[in-house]
């Protein structure tokens, strides 16, 4: 029998080799990848599968009748199922804060709590808490208009600007759902989403602050000049504060589903371990409201509520397919990579994996941080790091003494280290900024690479010392 890691490693150059070499869409290239594993796997992988899930005789005389492709597409099938509603959902949310101007609301009105002064700190806080449902490039384009013009009015602290946005949308992106990673993972890994959201947030925060204290540092050491006025001219600071909806209003599609998800995770805790009384009606709601479906749907509609009252009906339709059309891509991306992760562990990586390192111990949560690393770093994007690494190491989850969700925490910070020309959103900060390239690597790429850093070590602790098994 193949080694699964030879099988393993090929349908990852397969993937690398079609993103960066010949420049295919994630989508066809993980799709080549996924079909080239599945080829290559003998009844051997997949008896070595059917016992590690502990398969009755029929069940794995089925999976060895099954034919390639619909292994294959069973396991997109299954991805789709479990992530497909709240991505969508996801996006709308996203395109409804952007075009009425909810986002701009909640930028502006951190910017007047914190002043000019801690602006910086600010705009760290406004990027985390855009990044949980806003992609981050949305973030960046959103919030960077105000960096140049505060630049501008002081003439100083433009690099510490720029990277208090990208250091609080970058981890949020990547830590905390309904972002598409987050949301892959915590279903790959059977992690409730509550605890994710939870867990995402706290080491996120963890990893923001360290990116904010390097912030402080390479803004003194390597300042970047101010922009210059002319060039900053943009709808977004020049609009009227009366035109933007309510605080409260532009919060609500963000804080709704974080409140009904993880307040039937909290809920629960608090009534099995008798903190508090918690009454069986409120449990139920809970349980039924905040199923993340629903949660995102009830946020999505408020979110297009929102948007109707500042443009009106007519801005609904062309929102709404733009918005979908941008998660259906994404739905895609992420179909695929399910399948690919799913045919990797069909080929019995799980147990391949579990025989080379110790599971009794953090000393795995490293190695699973660097392969999501070199993944990361060799094709460019976090999202198929995520979705690439956690099919490798999902089946060995449940052996480890501590909760999956280090396991999607320490994926997430891997899928952060280096940044650079290989990654889009490289080329958005780089060009929009104005830096340079050197610039952007030792502003962005090392900004990066030091939060993952210490997401690692955050996420080791907490395993150590509170397992949640």
């Amino acid at each position: 029998m193949t080694d699964p890691l030879i099988l393993v490693g090929i349908g990852i150059l397969i993937v690398l080799g079609g993103i960066v070499g010949l420049r295919l869409h994630p989508f066809l290239a993980l799709l080549l990848g996924t079909i080239s594993i599945a080829l290559l796997s003998g009844d051997e992988h997949l008896r070595q599968y059917a016992a590690s899930k502990q398969f009755s005789e029929e069940e794995t005389r089925a999976l060895l009748m099954t034919t390639v492709g619909a292994r294959v597409a069973n396991a997109f099938g299954t991805t789709i199922g479990k992530i497909g509603i709240l991505i969508a959902m996801a996006s709308l949310i996203a395109n409804a804060l952007y075009r009425s101007g909810a986002a701009d609301k909640i930028i502006r009105s951190l910017v007047k709590v914190t002043g000019e002064k801690h602006a910086p700190a600010g705009f760290l806080m406004g990027s985390f808490t855009l990044g949980i449902p806003v992609f981050f490039d949305t973030v960046f384009y959103l919030m960077h208009p105000l960096a140049r013009t505060l630049a501008i009015r002081s003439g100083k602290n433009y690099a510490l600007y720029l990277m208090a946005i990208i250091g609080g949308g970058v981890m949020a992106h990547s830590l905390v759902p309904p972002t598409p990673g987050p949301l892959y993972m915590a279903a790959e890994l059977e992690v409730s989403l509550g605890l994710m959201i939870l867990m995402g947030i706290f080491v996120g925060l963890f990893t923001a602050g360290a990116g904010y204290l390097y912030a402080l540092w390479a803004n003194r050491k390597y300042p970047l000049p101010s922009p210059k006025a002319e060039t900053d001219a943009t709808d977004t600071v020049t609009r009227k504060e009366e035109k933007l909806p309510p605080l409260w209003l532009s919060l609500m599609p963000i804080l709704l589903p974080v409140v009904l998800i993880s307040g039937s995770t909290i809920l629960q805790v608090l009534r099995d371990g008798e903190v508090i009384a918690v009454s069986d009606g409120m449990v139920t709601f809970f349980r039924i409201a905040g199923n993340s479906n629903l949660a995102l749907t009830l946020a999505a509609g408020i979110a297009l509520l929102l948007l109707v009252s500042v443009k009106g009906k007519g801005s609904v339709k062309s929102n709404v397919q733009e918005a979908l059309q941008d998660a259906g891509v994404i739905i895609l991306i992420i179909g695929a990579g399910g399948a690919f992760g799913g045919m990797m562990e069909q080929t019995g990586i799980s147990a391949r994996i579990s025989t080379m390192f110790q599971l009794d111990s953090v000393a795995i949560l490293p190695v699973i941080f660097v392969i999501s690393a070199l993944i990361r770093t060799a094709q460019g994007s976090a999202t198929v790091a995520m979705i690439t690494t956690v099919g490798m190491v999902s089946g060995v989850a449940s052996s480890l003494p501590f909760n999956a969700v280090y396991i999607a925490m320490v994926i997430g910070c891997g899928s952060k280290i280096f940044n650079w020309m290989n990654d889009s959103s490289f080329w958005i900060i780089c060009k929009m900024s104005g830096m340079t390239e050197k610039e952007t690597f030792r502003n962005n790429s090392v900004l990066l690479t030091v939060m993952g850093i210490v997401g690692l070590f955050v996420s080791m602790i907490l395993a150590a010392v509170l397992p949640l098994k």
